[in-house]
Formats: structure tokens, sequence, C-alpha cells
């Protein structure tokens, strides 16, 4: 049986299969997002938690001398009189102005006939961090990844999206010109499966998927920026004759790097 999943949290993401280079791990792959550091390589500190690490909590004796010499600043008083506030001062910078009807309130979301905020979509500063630049656009655009699973085996990866995501891309098409300049195509900056699923069409049948997926999200076109004469495990972007078989014609026919194209429907 064959599922192809969207890759939009912390258990989609767990399902990415491994790169077929293990030098390589499309987990920690920053290649198209950053146009001039950006890597393939395998880094293993981008796999769990982002989040900074919580502060030691402050200790404090209210009686005298801070207990703690390494944590910076004066002692705090709990029987000083809170210093007064002016309701007509200007708003500190980052936060809203004091209004006195509030009695301390921090938010207006308790008005019942104010509309609730909207949830955010993403995975937050927690998640790990190749899967943020993965859901950054999901309010918007959607997912920037999908896996295709064979019997619930993780086979094959592709990575999508809008030009804007990868600067990489971006740049890469910028110098060629003959490119049209609009309608601007989404991109699939990578497509690979793993060294014992090859050769059986799951990775024909995941482009076909983002490619319907792309139209019914309103791209005209998608590109793709192949390398030419790569090694299968070297390259994330799979080979000019794979883009070819999948529907995609030879829009740049670049010795090294040339540009495939596929119009939607």
């Amino acid at each position: 049986m064959i599922r192809i999943l969207d890759v939009t949290d912390v258990d989609t993401f767990g399902l990415v299969p491994p790169c077929a280079d293990p030098g390589f791990d499309h987990r920690s792959c920053d290649y198209w997002e950053d146009a001039d550091r950006g890597s393939k390589a395998s880094r293993l500190s981008w796999f769990g938690s982002s989040a900074p690490a919580a502060p030691a909590p402050r200790r404090v004796n209210p009686f005298g001398d801070d207990e703690d010499p390494l944590t910076p600043g004066p002692p705090a008083n709990p029987f000083a009189a809170a210093p007064p506030v002016d309701p007509f001062a200007p708003a500190p910078a980052g936060g809203p102005a004091f209004n006195p009807l509030l009695e301390g309130r921090t938010t207006l979301a308790d008005n019942p006939f104010a509309p609730k905020p909207k949830a955010q979509l993403g995975v937050g500063r927690d998640g790990p961090r190749k899967l943020g630049l993965l859901t950054r656009g999901l309010a918007v655009f959607g997912s920037y990844a999908k896996i295709l699973l064979v019997d619930d085996r993780p086979t094959v990866y592709a990575q999508f999206g809008p030009l804007s995501a990868y600067p990489r891309a971006l740049r890469l098409r910028g110098l060629y010109p003959q490119l049209p300049d609009a309608p601007l195509p989404a991109v699939i900056s990578c497509i690979a499966t793993t060294k014992a699923d090859r050769g059986a069409g799951h990775a024909h049948q995941l482009v076909t998927a983002v490619c319907d997926d792309l139209a019914e999200r309103g791209f005209a076109a998608v590109e793709a920026y192949p390398q030419a004469g790569a090694r299968p495990d070297s390259t994330s972007a799979a080979t000019p004759e794979f883009w070819l078989e999948c529907g995609f014609a030879l829009a740049v026919a670049d010795e090294r790097f040339p540009v495939v194209r596929r119009e939607l429907e």
C-alpha cells in the first residue's frame, strides 16, 4: 500500500527517510534555504529541540546582599513600594502603552465580543530546526515537503515550495535571463529515494503528487535545478533524465546546471 504524507509536524518529520549517502541528511540540510552557506551535511544538533535553554532561577535575599554574586542586577525588595505608573507615558519599545482601565491585564483576549486570535500553525521555537524551515509557510502556502510510504515504510522524500522559500534556487534561476519572469514557478528542490527502493517508480509517483498539489495551490509551472552527470547519492535534485521522465521539459541546456520546467494544468 502506498501513502503520501505532508510533513507538517514532529511525527511526520520523524518519517523522513535517511539519505543514501550517510554524510548528507535531509533532516538538517539547508542547502537550498541558504544561498551562500547552505549545507547538505548531516548535523546531529539539528535533529533535536532548537529552543534556548531556560535561564537559571535567580536567588535573592530581600534583607541583604544578593546571595548569588554571579547574577547581575540589584536585589529585589518585596517590601518596597511599586514605582508610580504614568498612564500617559509613551508605549515602551515592543509593547503596548499602559491602560489604567485594564487594571493590570496584559491582553484584550478576554473580550467576549472580540474575535478570537487564530492559532499559529507550525512547530514553534522548540522543534527541530529543519522542521521549522519546512513548516514556516504553513499558514499561507501549506507544507513544503512530502513523504511517500510503501507499506508504512518511508521510501521517497520531496521538498518543494515557492521560489521565495529557497534563495539558492532564486539566485541560480537569475543566471538564466531566458527563463520567463511571470508567472514565477514553484520549485522542487529535493527528490530522494532510499537505495533499497530505487527503480520501482515511487519517485515518479511522488513528483506527480507534488505537481498536482502545486497546481491546486495556484501555480502555473514548476521548475527543478538538477546537476548534470552527478552520482545519484551526491545530489538532492536528481538528474536531468529523471525530470524528463516525469514530464518536465529542458528549459535551459546548461552543461552542468540545466533547468527543467513543467507547465501545470
